[in-house]
């Protein structure tokens, strides 16, 4: 981990001040609204509620932690565009995007192609698992909405 403990603290609490700054405009954030923040993260080190634990952070290389703040930053994107309203068109739910394996960021073109890659390996023309197969055509219909 490039962060000893006391710097990776200070950098989690600034990014929940830049969570409340994107969704709230600086204001205190509304108590109905709780923050992506708290769900993800924690500076107290039992807690173990969240998504990722502090001691999880301290053991992960750069590339891991920088992951896991882009997943962090979807997560406030998309959950301001769903607070506001917002068409996000190409966002897609992070949970659907999962199940192919493809992380929250992943675009239409990148969930086009896993997409082709499952439905070669579990089709049952090609010996595949048809019970795979139905599920990832479901998930691929719910993620593009039938787009072609």
């Amino acid at each position: 981990m490039p962060y000893a403990i006391p710097l990776l603290k200070y950098k989690l609490r600034q990014l929940r001040k830049l969570e409340q700054a994107i969704r709230f405009n600086g204001q205190p954030n509304d108590p109905a609204h709780k923050l992506v923040w708290d769900v993800f993260f924690s500076t107290k080190p039992g807690n173990t509620q969240v998504k990722y634990p502090l001691p999880q952070l301290v053991s992960m290389n750069e590339t891991e932690y920088k992951g896991v703040i882009e997943e962090f930053f979807f997560r406030i994107y998309y959950q301001s565009y769903q607070e506001n309203g917002l068409s996000i068109g190409d966002v897609y739910e992070p949970q659907l995007l999962e199940l192919l394996g493809l992380p929250p960021f992943a675009g239409f073109q990148e969930v086009k192609r896993r997409f082709r890659e499952l439905a070669m390996r579990y089709h049952p023309d090609r010996g595949g698992d048809t019970e795979k197969f139905i599920e990832l055509m479901e998930t691929y219909n719910q993620i593009t909405g039938g787009k072609k």
